[in-house]
This record gives structure tokens, C-alpha cells and sequence, in this order.
């Protein structure tokens, strides 16, 4: 079945997308920090791990099935959970404070809402 939301025509237009580029953008610009970047394992699978987010939403837009579609928003959202996690591992090691930690963590949850509605109505349509 062809992807459901003929109004989209682009991933561009996604709202998750667009939100978990801004995510993309603040975590690389965030890794330029002198503390994190001589942490090249951390910072390297942090990028990567925020990276797939943005990236399995854009390869599922491309997928011809609601379902293959469904499959690559789930590993987006499971990448937004190891992003969390990692996001443990910075606090806890005193390379982020509590506001940044916050902040990104809320972000990711905005994220994975808006994928998570977006999984509802393609599964809905999907019926």
C-alpha cells in the first residue's frame, strides 16, 4: 500500500523530521565542545545515534509501504531512546549539566511524540 498521507510530498514536510533535524544540528554543534570532543567514541556514536533519527524518518518516507514505512519510524524511536540513554552517561560524567540534559531529553520526547502520532495515523490508514 502506498504511503497514506498523499498531502506530504516530501520527508521535509514532516513535522518529526523537522524537529529531530533542530535535534541534529544542537547535538553537533554541542560536540564542537572542547570537554566532548576529545571523547571521540562518545561524541562520534552521540552524532551517529542522533543522526539515525532524522535519518531512518526520511528513508521510511521512501519506503513504497505504510508498513516499511511504520519499520524505520520504529528505529527512529528507538534511536531517540539511546540518544536518552547516552544522555545519562554525559550527565553523569560532568560533561553536560542538568539544564542541557533537560532540555535534550524533552527534545527527543517532542520528537518521539510527533513520530509516534504520525506511527497512529499510518497505522489507522494502514486498516
Amino acid at each position: 500500500m502506498a504511503v497514506s498521507f498523499n498531502k506530504m510530498k516530501t520527508f521535509e514536510e514532516l513535522k518529526c523530521w523537522q524537529e529531530a533535524r533542530v535535534l541534529v544540528k544542537d547535538i553537533f554543534l554541542f560536540c564542537r565542545n572542547e570537554k566532548i570532543k576529545k571523547d571521540y567514541d562518545i561524541c562520534s556514536q552521540l552524532r551517529r545515534a542522533t543522526l539515525s533519527i532524522m535519518n531512518n524518518i526520511a528513508e521510511g518516507f521512501g519506503r513504497k509501504s505504510d508498513r516499511e514505512f511504520i519499520q524505520f519510524l520504529n528505529y527512529s524511536l528507538a534511536s531517540c531512546s539511546e540518544v536518552q540513554s547516552m544522555l545519562y552517561v554525559l550527565l553523569d560524567i560532568h560533561y553536560v549539566q542538568d539544564n542541557f540534559f533537560h532540555e535534550k531529553y524533552n527534545q527527543i520526547e517532542k520528537v518521539k511524540a510527533l513520530t509516534l502520532g504520525l506511527v497512529k495515523n499510518l497505522n489507522k490508514s494502514s486498516k
